[in-house]
């Protein structure tokens, strides 16, 4: 016997945050569980809904909710900072609130409406040990032994920036699986390349792991700013120009805080026939 929330189809809505696009599954009123099945099914562009995460609501007793996240792969991702902005502004026009809180494999997350249509989130302090990136050997995070010098960072999910002098020139669909699967990052990581635009702004783009290239990543923009101020070349508030847009980063005392826009797109419901075939 089917269970009702399969029966009665599952409803979701799609979001972006600079074309950095979810799948969001609401929880909190119960449901189905969502597998890395499902997650898998629902990644497919073509025949499924596609994104490049996908994040699923639950209540949480502490806090406002609890978020989970996977790739397209189905693999469980700990932080996904777009994700996590788009999440609290949809919150945020629900409850009316101005501020909340969130609770994610990367800790709790404090978000608050910025102003003008923009969400900030605070992604919490990085990680620069090797072993809390994690890396399979004690080495120096700021200067990593693989060709091209990259810089090593945790976000709550590990990543790998190369300083370039043209971002665009790279061919990231080469380099990216490449570095994804290095063997000093045990849980694979994501790819960044990057390049000075002018004071405190710099041209990235970015190769998700489980997911290829995207548009933009908020993690991946907090790790970046991170390693452009470890190695001296910006401050430690910078805006950064992705393939989706723009957005800002602030690594102050009490974590990075990332400001962008977000934007609900639509919601649906997955058939019955659909959540059949997982």
């Amino acid at each position: 016997m089917r269970d009702q929330g399969r029966a009665d189809g599952l409803p979701f809505i799609k979001m972006h945050g600079l074309g950095n696009d979810f799948v969001v599954v609401d929880r909190r009123g119960g449901g189905p569980v969502v597998s890395a099945g499902l997650a898998q099914r629902l990644g497919d562009r073509h025949r499924g809904v596609g994104f490049d995460q996908l994040a699923v609501i639950e209540p949480d007793p502490q806090v406002d909710a609890l978020l989970t996240f996977f790739n397209a792969d189905g693999t469980l991702s700990d932080a996904c900072g777009n994700a996590t902005r788009c999440i609290a502004r949809q919150l945020m026009e629900e409850t009316g609130a101005a501020s909340l809180t969130l609770r994610t494999g990367r800790g709790l997350l404090a978000c608050r409406d910025a102003g003008g249509g923009l969400t900030s989130v605070n992604m919490g302090a990085p990680f620069l040990r090797w072993d809390e990136v994690p890396l399979s050997q004690d080495v120096d995070t700021l200067h990593l032994p693989i060709e091209g010098d990259p810089v090593a960072t945790g976000m709550g999910n590990p990543h790998c920036t190369f300083f370039v002098e043209d971002a665009e020139a790279v061919a990231l669909e080469t380099l990216g699986p490449q570095i994804e699967q290095h063997p000093l990052f045990p849980e694979r990581t994501n790819v960044q390349v990057a390049s000075l635009g002018g004071l405190d702004h710099l041209r990235m783009r970015v190769w998700e792991r489980g997911v290829g290239i995207t548009l933009a990543s908020g993690s991946s923009s907090c790790a970046v700013a991170v390693a452009a101020a470890r190695r001296g070349l910006t401050g430690r508030s910078v805006r950064l120009t992705l393939d989706g847009g723009e957005i800002a980063v602030d690594w102050r005392d009490d974590g990075i805080w990332m400001t962008g826009p977000t934007m609900h797109v639509f919601s649906g419901t997955l058939t019955p026939a659909f959540l059949e075939t997982v």
